[in-house]
């Protein structure tokens, strides 16, 4: 394959490479953040009022369900063919991971934890912030980390609307002008991306939780060899 004609992109795209692997990088990244910044507070008011976990639960998992064309549909009237439409469902499917996430690993706080946190005069937002969220750091991760890759994958169905697809729009490209190492391009650059992402998440939660064990096997002393004992006559 001709590497030059790989990393050649039309220029009715408007974006080099890179560039368009900063636009999938910001297209894909920021509903993840304001997913997050939702998802706190949601998660927070489910721990709290526990009756309300299975109607937020119910209708994230509705919006999920939703397909991405139906969303743009809506969203086209409001925001035109603009990276916002393609950004505004993208945070909405990762509410369907992330709280979910937040509450497993908040109520997984042991109570004595809580209590001496109550004890020491810790009120609700400052133990929620200081006690409860880096206790739930783990849990909180794994669901960034699934987020993060289906948001990665997700971008490109913009290119449906007015080439908002970032890497995506190499799809279309591909079959317009009828270059299928473009579509190949897409597709590894999108999952290298998402390996890359996903690894430094992983990085960061090391980081994050100096706590945790590394996953290294311990070190086991040598079998020894029984030694037999003497034979009495």
């Amino acid at each position: 394959m001709n590497l030059d004609r790989f990393f050649d992109i039309p220029s009715d795209l408007q974006h080099s490479w890179a560039g368009l692997i900063g636009l999938h990088l910001r297209e894909a990244l920021l509903p993840v953040l304001a997913g997050l910044l939702l998802a706190l507070p949601l998660a927070q008011l489910c721990v709290r009022f526990r009756w309300l976990y299975p109607p937020v639960l119910g209708a994230t998992t509705v919006l999920y369900a939703v397909p991405s064309l139906a969303f743009f549909v809506v969203l086209i009237d409001y925001t035109g063919q603009t990276e916002l439409t393609v950004m505004i469902p993208l945070a909405v499917y990762s509410l369907v991971v992330l709280v979910p996430a937040i509450v497993d690993g908040v109520r997984s706080v042991p109570q004595e934890t809580l209590a001496a946190a109550t004890a020491m005069g810790i009120g609700p937002v400052r133990r929620y912030l200081q006690v409860q969220l880096p206790i739930a750091v783990p849990a909180i991760m794994a669901g960034l980390r699934v987020a993060t890759v289906s948001s990665i994958s997700l971008v490109s169905v913009g290119a449906l609307i007015g080439n908002q697809g970032a890497l995506g729009n190499l799809l279309a490209a591909a079959q317009k002008y009828d270059r299928p190492e473009l579509a190949l391009n897409s597709v590894l650059t999108t999952a290298a991306l998402a390996i890359v992402c996903d690894a430094l998440l992983v990085l960061l939660r090391v980081a994050l939780t100096p706590w945790m064990p590394s996953g290294r096997r311990p070190k086991t002393a040598p079998r020894q060899r029984p030694v037999p004992q003497e034979v009495t006559r």
